[in-house]
């Protein structure tokens, strides 16, 4: 289901651009972590180069462990809230569009095999229904 455009909708711009990362993701399963309030989905390490090139249409911006003190005061609080950024792990975020903006977590796992990516909504509207046309947008049922 597209994105629904509503006049003054900063969520379309942004759900668009999501929408156009799922379909171009090389791993098709989606599903949602609610602790993180994200759409979540784990692949392959050898598709890292293919999902990279995949967040970036959505999420261009990248923060390390060691660049993340440069990023915006909201982005670091939420690289504190998934508990910080760690050597390989990864902070990735979009354009804001008034106060609302995509990000993306990035977790490499410790068997060097799999990678973890979440993508969640940040800004001060995020209420149920914009988290619910983000689960939307990646096909993802509670």
């Amino acid at each position: 289901m597209p994105p629904e455009r509503v006049i003054g909708d900063a969520w379309f711009e942004i759900l668009s651009l999501l929408k156009e990362c799922r379909t171009t993701w090389p791993n098709r399963g989606w599903s949602w972590d609610g602790r993180q309030s994200c759409v979540a989905s784990s692949f392959n390490a050898e598709l890292e180069g293919k999902a990279r090139t995949a967040a970036s249409v959505a999420l261009p911006r990248e923060w390390t462990s060691k660049t993340i003190e440069r990023a915006p005061p909201v982005l670091r609080e939420l690289a504190e809230r998934a508990g910080g950024l760690r050597d390989g792990q990864l902070l990735l975020s979009g354009a804001v569009v008034g106060s609302a903006f995509a990000y993306g977590l990035w977790w490499p796992w410790g068997d060097g095999m799999t990678i973890s990516a979440r993508i969640g909504l940040g800004g001060l509207a995020v209420r149920p229904e914009v988290l619910q046309r983000l689960r939307d947008t990646f096909g993802v049922q509670l």
